[in-house]
């Protein structure tokens, strides 16, 4: 009775009611709270001043996901799809259970790494707990349907971009590579470009040198500079 009666709380599809339950949106409230957390972390100047507040804060967090994920774990059996053990470990390894888990590691994680930028990384792991309010919106299920409705034609879209981005980076490469081989001197080095181009986002001050290139790129500019200031960030048109 306790498993199905927590079941019904956990569960958002359980639920009887319109809406989430009182403890759906308690952790629904934790995560947003979370999430807040790990944003504000980011900023020398806020976490240098408060850096004992944040871990104390962090260390609540990650004990009320820990209790979350193992309740959640215990009450999986009522679906008859999750029973068993092996069904216990068929929904661990599901995607809303992977999710939940990753955002769990960080804190344990923290402790074995000492370099800063392992740590910046396991500290932007927390951001992933904002996924977890997927679980709780029936829209996030409306367009995973969407998306499967739709997997050829975004495959069949994602392949021609993945083709025109080969191309293009290859023909950069055999006509820029020999002016400009910093950028365009190998076909990896000229992805980027390619790829900031493809993109419409610009790649800065890199530019192609010839005529045919300048007429084979895609630019959402009106030509390119024809001279650079050298210790200048301006353009001369």
């Amino acid at each position: 009775m306790t498993r199905a009666f927590l079941y019904r709380l956990l569960e958002p599809s359980a639920w009887p009611k319109t809406g989430l339950s009182p403890v759906n949106k308690a952790i629904a409230l934790l995560i947003l709270a979370a999430t807040a957390v790990a944003v504000l972390e980011s900023e020398p100047t806020i976490y240098g001043h408060y850096q004992n507040v944040f871990f104390v804060a962090e260390i609540i967090f990650t004990a009320a996901f820990v209790i979350e994920y193992f309740a959640r774990l215990w009450i999986a059996a009522e679906n008859p799809a999750y029973r068993g053990v092996t069904g216990r470990l068929r929904y661990a390894l599901s995607p809303a259970a992977i999710i939940d888990l990753l955002a769990l590691l960080p804190l344990f994680l923290a402790f074995l790494g000492s370099e800063a930028f392992l740590l910046r990384l396991f500290r932007l792991m927390r951001i992933l707990r904002v996924a977890r309010l997927g679980r709780f919106s029936k829209a996030f299920d409306a367009i995973s349907i969407a998306l499967r409705s739709r997997r050829y034609e975004l495959a069949m879209s994602v392949g021609i971009a993945g083709v025109l981005l080969l191309v293009s980076s290859t023909m950069l490469y055999l006509i820029e590579g020999a002016i400009q081989p910093e950028t365009f001197g190998s076909i990896p080095r000229a992805m980027w470009w390619s790829i900031a181009t493809l993109t419409t986002v610009g790649y800065g001050d890199v530019y192609p040198l010839t005529a045919l290139e300048r007429i084979s790129s895609v630019s959402n500019r009106q030509g390119f500079p024809k001279e650079r200031k050298s210790d200048s960030s301006c353009w001369l048109e």
